[in-house]
């Protein structure tokens, strides 16, 4: 009788303990995986609603060879406030012109036409970035 007890098919009389243990190690996986996701989702939620301003360069012109005009667009709530930067490069890749702005219009879009200054011929004008200030 011994011996027909051990001849019995596997899963046949309910669940190994290796069976058990793989269903386990898939909820346990699955329960890491969705926490990751939320984790990786709040970050990002928490990164794109802490940008205050939005910014962006729409054209620029040198109009000699010690000045560029540089067309900026901001985009911010209508009481914030806030500085952006702006560099100019030459042909080399030099840095020839730097400037920060402050941005204090009272509306949600500014389009402002800025002239930076340049130690030689800009070749462009890029925009560093934006931070916003506190006194809004």
């Amino acid at each position: 009788m011994t011996a027909a007890r051990e001849k019995l098919p596997d899963g046949r009389y309910g669940r190994s303990a290796d069976a058990r243990a793989d269903r386990k190690l898939k909820i346990i996986g699955a329960v890491l995986g969705v926490a990751l996701l939320g984790v990786l989702g709040w970050i990002g939620t928490s990164y794109i609603a802490g940008q205050d301003l939005s910014a962006r360069v729409i054209g620029w012109d040198a109009v000699s060879d010690h000045s560029i005009k540089v067309h900026l667009e901001v985009i911010k709530g209508e009481g914030d406030t806030g500085v952006c930067t702006l560099r100019s490069q030459a042909e080399d890749g030099s840095e020839v012109g730097r400037k920060d702005v402050t941005i204090d219009q009272r509306a949600q879009q500014v389009d402002s036409e800025i002239t930076l200054r340049t130690t030689k011929r800009a070749t462009n004008a890029v925009l560093v970035g934006c931070t916003a200030s506190g006194d809004s």
